[in-house]
């Protein structure tokens, strides 16, 4: 679906197609433990977020350098592009590259080769979100961020993504308020498998701006009544939540309830590679399972770019806007 949207749940490394995956696996002599691209397909039935995390890891190997960056983060691009993202807020995990010996100049400058040409090769304005893998340690966080420092002219805000159960948000208060003190932006994952507590952890706790999934804000009425009257975004993957098996089938999502609770919601694709879809492809899903409505799907474009860190170009963000309301089904 080409509605005009924005993206802001999208982990570059989760744009790792197999096709691409075998091609950088030749460029940089790594050897896959597949023989084909469809074999390694037919690896993607997940049966929770660990299992697509233990093959999102492995398959990063074939990553090395600024080249295979570029060419990852274009590829996302073009694909992107053919589906209406018009701004795209990108999730990077250096932590998961750091410790493979590839380092944080390899992955940003990599990306930003991409990132700096987006708006002239594709048509898309992006923004590059630095995740901490919540599974490594509070100090390994710390470390991450004092690595970046040198980069934070490119990276405009910081994320928690990876295993979400067992490692709540307060475990990253102190990377949070370093980052807070640095001026950047800050998201967390919070309520796809973990509880509703989780998410009210990340907004108390740590002062996201926006909750990455935030699902299971369902199960707690004064939660939903908080995030609708704070107006804070939940960037939703509908396709994700169906392969990682938090929704049994897609006509089972609250999306329709969520948004008739005057929840502002987005949908986002997560990991396309991995989840069956970008984001123009979650947009018609909604559509074909959930029943949503004209009307309901460009509530959602709209609210993905009120959700956007465009603050510092507010006449961008409302070009985006008519756009959308310009847009014929």
């Amino acid at each position: 679906m080409s509605l005009p949207k924005a993206e802001l749940h999208l982990h570059i490394e989760g744009t790792l197609e197999p096709e691409l995956a075998f091609e950088l696996a030749a460029r940089n002599c790594v050897e896959l433990p597949y023989a084909a691209t469809d074999e390694l397909r037919k690896a993607y039935a997940f049966e929770d977020l660990q299992s697509f995390l233990n093959l999102y890891y492995e398959l990063m190997a074939v990553l090395r350098t600024e080249r295979d960056f570029e060419d990852l983060a274009n590829a996302y691009l073009a694909r992107a592009a053919a589906q209406g993202v018009r701004h795209a807020e990108i999730f990077f995990d250096p932590q998961a590259h750091i410790a493979r010996g590839v380092g944080m100049g390899t992955v940003v400058e990599g990306l930003w080769r991409a990132l700096g040409r987006s708006v002239e090769n594709h048509g898309v304005s992006t923004q590059l979100i630095m995740c901490f893998l919540r599974d490594e340690s509070a100090e390994s966080a710390l470390e991450t961020l004092e690595a970046a420092k040198p980069y934070l002219d490119r990276i405009v805000g910081v994320g928690l993504d990876s295993a979400e159960v067992g490692h709540p948000p307060v475990k990253f208060r102190e990377v949070y308020e370093a980052s807070a003190a640095l001026g950047l932006r800050r998201v967390a994952h919070a309520g796809e498998e973990g509880p509703p507590s989780y998410i009210v952890e990340a907004l108390d706790v740590l002062g996201v701006e926006r909750i990455d999934h935030g699902l299971r804000c369902v199960e707690s009425p004064e939660l939903v009544a908080r995030l609708v009257r704070d107006r804070v975004p939940l960037t939703l993957c509908p396709l994700s939540n169906v392969r990682l098996r938090t929704v049994d089938v897609l006509g089972d999502h609250p999306l329709p309830a969520m948004l008739d609770a005057g929840l502002l919601c987005t949908v986002n694709s997560d990991d396309p590679a991995y989840f069956g879809g970008y984001a123009g492809d979650n947009f018609e899903a909604v559509r074909v399972e959930l029943g949503l409505s004209e009307e309901r799907l460009r509530e959602l474009a709209r609210n993905s770019f009120l959700a956007s860190f465009l603050e510092h170009d507010e006449e961008l963000r409302a070009r985006y806007l008519a756009e959308v309301d310009a847009y014929e089904f």
